[in-house]
Parts: C-alpha cells; sequence; structure tokens
C-alpha cells in the first residue's frame, strides 16, 4: 500500500490583503446604504409631520373663521365677531380690540361667536369651552391666534389664546400666519392693516396661509422656499419649510347673509 502525503500551505500576505480589502469596501457599502437610507427616511417623516402640522393648523383656523358671527337666534348680535393684525397678536377689550407686533412677523386672528353646546366642545358638566377648553361663562366666545416661538423649547407654534387671556400651543412647527381678507367692494383682498375698525363687518372671506417649519435639521445649512407672498425666499438654519393655505368663506358675515359679497 502506497501512502500519499498531502502538503498544506497558508495564505499569502497578498490573499490576506485582497480579502481585507473586499471586506472593509463590503462594509463601506453596507453604511453608505444604511445612511442613505436613514437619510431618506428622515426626510419623509419629516415632511409627513410638516403636511400634518399645516393640515391641522389650516383646519382649526378654518372652523374658527366659518364659526366668526355665529348667534344662537335670530334677535342675537354678535359684535366685533372678526379682526386681525398685521404682524401681530391681538390685544385689549374684545370689542376695541389692538395689536401688538410679534418678533416672528405673524398675523393674528380674533374669532367671537355665540357661546353654547352647539358651537363649542362643552366641558364635562355641559358648559361652553373655549378653544383652549376652558369654560365660558359669557354668551360669547373670543377666540383669539397667533404663531410665535416657544419660550421653553424655542419651537414655532400656533397658539390659541381664550376668553380667560390664558394661551396655550396648539399646533407646533406653525411658525408664521398670513391672513388676507376680502371686504365687500373690494376689487382684491387686503391683509388687516387695510382695513378700517369700522370695516370689518364688511369682511366675508379669508385667504389663510400657514408656514410651517421642518422638526429635523439638514446637513445643508440654506433652504430655499416660496413665501406666504409667492416670494422665493430661503432659511439659514437647515430647516425645511413649507406653505400651506386655503381660502375661508366667513358663512355668518353681514356682507355674506345680505348679498353684499361680490
Amino acid at each position: 500500500m502506497t501512502s500519499r502525503c498531502f502538503s498544506s500551505r497558508g495564505h499569502t500576505l497578498l490573499e490576506m490583503t485582497i480579502a481585507l480589502a473586499l471586506g472593509m469596501l463590503i462594509v463601506t457599502a453596507s453604511l453608505s446604504l444604511y445612511r442613505g437610507q436613514r437619510a431618506a427616511f428622515d426626510r419623509a417623516a419629516d415632511a409627513a409631520r410638516i403636511h400634518e402640522a399645516g393640515s391641522t393648523a389650516l383646519d382649526m383656523l378654518g372652523q374658527q373663521l366659518q364659526m366668526a358671527g355665529f348667534a344662537s337666534g335670530p334677535d342675537s348680535n354678535v359684535e366685533a365677531s372678526i379682526f386681525g393684525c398685521a404682524q401681530g397678536r391681538v390685544v385689549g377689550a374684545e370689542s376695541a380690540a389692538s395689536c401688538e407686533s410679534l418678533a416672528g412677523h405673524s398675523d393674528g386672528l380674533q374669532v367671537r361667536y355665540a357661546a353654547d353646546v352647539v358651537s363649542t366642545w362643552p366641558s364635562s358638566t355641559g358648559v361652553p369651552t373655549d378653544c383652549i377648553g376652558q369654560t365660558v361663562s359669557d354668551a360669547i366666545v373670543t377666540n383669539r391666534f397667533y404663531a410665535k416661538a416657544s419660550s421653553s423649547t424655542g419651537e414655532p407654534e400656533l397658539y390659541c389664546e381664550g376668553g380667560g387671556k390664558q394661551s396655550q400651543p396648539m399646533v407646533e412647527g406653525i411658525e408664521r400666519i398670513r391672513v388676507m381678507y376680502w371686504r365687500a367692494g373690494a376689487p382684491s383682498s387686503l391683509d388687516a392693516s387695510g382695513i378700517a375698525r369700522d370695516r370689518w363687518r364688511d369682511v366675508y372671506g379669508a385667504d389663510i396661509c400657514v408656514v410651517v417649519r421642518g422638526f429635523a435639521a439638514n446637513a445643508k445649512r440654506r433652504t430655499n422656499y416660496v413665501d406666504c407672498n409667492g416670494s422665493p425666499t430661503y432659511a439659514d438654519d437647515g430647516r425645511v419649510r413649507q406653505v400651506f393655505w386655503r381660502r375661508i368663506a366667513i358663512r355668518n358675515s353681514p356682507a355674506m347673509t345680505s348679498g353684499g359679497a361680490q
């Protein structure tokens, strides 16, 4: 019987180098793919949050404007049912409101309508409430909206101030509100500064625009977007911004009910 001897040899340095290089290439490609997919997921999630914030804010403001001037009886009257401020928030007495400027240049809006359990969400005891859930003891509910940066987090938010003169954030990410009003007899829409105090009753519609700031910072520091005026602009904080707008008919406006709207 003959015996065979099998010789064994190890890997050469060149083979080891090639194997390590291929391994590193695979790892690098895998990490690059993961980072790309993660970045795409983050962008998609941020876009979804931006869209949700914009839609929620428009729904809330639109519903309030549609309720402006609502009266619970044919002989009822809601004084100063709508009032606005250009680049400022509404302050002062409801029937003689004035404007206070805001650093973020957001417009402010005041809406008033009859307080009952049909026009508002009633409390657990069946009492009408304002926009932040406070019970309303008056016959008229007054809600005021504006946008500003939170004093605690620095994030922009849509705020509502109820009849108790207390404000709470309602929607996160809302950097600015822009409201243009349609007034009977005017050929085009006007901002709040173009409407005299005694002409607010002639307002029958509004174009609401909200600027939503993204929640995730991007590596690219400069981001471009189109603002509420339709002008191209940019931001240097790396946050994506998107504009949403909606046209609302103020159904209880005297100009609308009398047929004065053009």
